[in-house]
């Protein structure tokens, strides 16, 4: 590899050779692209977020980003749709593509550690394009649920009071998450560990305790596979008349579902900006994806396949608490009628958690935006302790849509905005697996061996490959019961998010007239001085309970 000064000359050549920004942000605080120093902070004209997450920040991020209603409410669903195997198979396969974007990722988040991630990585190695199209609407999906999710708080607690009203807890909350995003990024970090250490002990509790019914401790007796047998391992979804069909349709429907519950798993590429040794613990925060999945995917939904009939009326409830999730079904059935409340309560800091990292993910890829020269440059400005503030507050103020559900009309409007934001992270999952693919090219180019890479994953070029393909075919066929039979309305919701990110892309590059990055000249210096520079050694856990954290961690 060439020496610094080589580098440094390379790198003068790259930003020579880049094309003007869609927003110049030249003209409001100088150059879009920033210095890095090797003190453990990236600095520019603005923007200094700081490295301030530590290892079990960064893998409770990684596993916390995925546990959310989406498990605990959402496999219900799929249960009934697809039956237990059918939903076991889509969850499986679906946690394999996961997998490929996880270690694609970490390939260049580890190379190149930067704030924005993955925005950054399509703008740098495939076109200024893609990183603009991608990021945008990746930003407005975290935006628009973080509304969600306020919403969601609300009717949770009106389980227990359903005369309060739903307006009172999305102000709240809304004042709540947006004052703990404007605390030092180790205060997301703390917040995170906690909230998802809760999440994982439901998990794993929920998994013990399907094995104790499962052997016959419940009312039911012994269960064993007899739910497999009657009513069936497979469920029968929309078509009529054609039993292999209908079937297959179901597991199509739930490996989409599937596709959603698992979105957030890339937090940890947007957080690799502000970790601290990314080097060494984002690889180590990737190697457990693949075994986390496993446990807490994978498992569950084979013991709520195991523990409850697919035609349980309650699987098919529309609400979003306790009554609708599948734990509390599975107690119910088996005689345990003291969990409802409990799984609430769980249900109340998965929600909580989820409105946290949508704010902060929303931010870092507005800062990423900016950086690259594709978001005003007022979105870099940050406090003192690093927080990008400007960034914050206008990811924050989408969450006062949420209000929208106070009338029947804005509830309309909000739903709507909802369904838009849908297929967001596919379209990500599909755009890191393209960069990566890229990312490798720039590297042969270059003459960077892989074996210098901080982080190597296997099977590549070719698992990457698997997920961009994949990824493909169910952005293009997740809106399929539009056609069973054909409605407009459901057509336009189901595909209007691709839609928008086709006409970013299209607008961007005939407006800015960019091109196709050169894999010779792609820019892979900018970011690497600094964590090159500096290895932080993080102490070894000490003690009974520090050692359990770092194993949770």
């Amino acid at each position: 590899m060439e020496g610094i000064d080589g580098n440094e000359k390379r790198l003068s050549s790259i930003h020579s050779q880049k094309e003007r920004p869609f927003f110049d942000a030249t003209s409001l605080n100088g150059s879009p692209h920033h210095d890095v120093e090797n003190n453990g902070v990236e600095h520019g004209t603005t923007v200094q977020l700081q490295r301030r997450l530590q290892s079990r920040h960064l893998q409770m991020i990684a596993i916390g980003g995925t546990i959310g209603t989406g498990l605990f409410i959402g496999s219900g669903g799929a249960l009934a749709t697809a039956g237990p195997a059918g939903a076991l198979i889509a969850y499986a396969f679906v946690g394999t593509l996961v997998y490929s974007v996880m270690v694609a990722l970490g390939e260049m988040a580890t190379f190149i550690p930067v704030s924005g991630a993955f925005t950054v990585y399509a703008a740098r190695f495939v076109d200024r394009s893609l990183g603009f199209a991608m990021g945008w609407i990746y930003w407005f999906s975290w935006a628009i649920t973080f509304a969600l999710e306020l919403s969601a708080c609300g009717l949770i607690i009106q389980y227990w009071s359903p005369g309060l009203n739903i307006g009172i807890f999305i102000g709240t909350f809304w004042i709540l998450i947006t004052g703990l995003n404007f605390l030092p990024v180790s205060f997301y970090g703390e917040v995170e560990f906690w909230f998802a250490s809760i999440k994982v002990l439901t998990v794993v509790g929920f998994l013990i305790f399907g094995i104790c019914i499962n052997a016959g401790a419940g009312s039911q007796g012994y269960i064993g596979f007899k739910y497999w047998n009657n009513p069936g391992a497979f469920a029968e979804y929309l078509v009529e008349g054609n039993a292999p069909l209908a079937k297959f349709v179901g597991f199509w429907a739930v490996m989409i579902q599937a596709g959603f519950s698992y979105q957030g798993t890339e937090l940890v590429g947007i957080a690799a900006g502000e970790t601290a040794n990314p080097r060494k613990n984002v690889p180590r925060a990737i190697k457990q994806t693949f075994y986390r999945i496993l446990i807490f995917f994978v498992l569950t939904i084979l013991f709520i396949g195991i523990l409850i009939p697919y035609d349980n009326e309650n699987l098919l409830s529309d609400t979003t608490d306790a009554a609708s999730s599948p734990f509390t079904i599975a107690a119910q059935l088996a005689g345990v009628n003291t969990l409802p409340d409990i799984i609430n309560a769980i249900l109340l800091t998965v929600v909580l958690s989820a409105a946290n990292s949508n704010v902060y993910s929303g931010s870092r890829i507005l800062v990423g935006l900016a950086n690259e020269g594709s978001a005003p440059a007022f979105l870099r400005r940050t406090t003192a302790s690093g927080v990008p503030w400007c960034a914050v507050i206008f990811t924050s103020i989408f969450g006062l849509l949420a209000f929208l559900n106070e009338s029947s009309s804005g509830g309309e409007v909000f739903n709507w905005l909802v369904n838009i934001t849908g297929v967001a992270g596919f379209i990500s999952w599909t755009c890191i697996g393209i960069s990566h693919i890229c990312f490798m090219r720039a590297l042969r180019a270059q003459g960077i061996p892989r074996n210098e890479l901080p982080y190597q994953a296997l099977w590549q070029p070719f698992f990457s490959w698997y997920g961009i393909v994949f990824n493909i075919i169910i952005i293009l066929t997740q809106g399929f019961t539009s056609f069973m039979p054909w409605d407009v309305a459901s057509f336009f919701t189901a595909y209007v998010s691709l839609l928008l990110f086709v006409v970013l892309y299209v607008g961007h590059k005939i407006i800015c007239k960019t091109k196709f990055v050169d894999p010779a000249k792609a820019d892979l210096w900018s970011g690497r001085k600094e964590v090159e520079e500096m290895e932080i050694e993080e102490a070894a856990p000490k003690g009974l309970v520090g050692r359990v954290l770092h194993w949770l961690g």
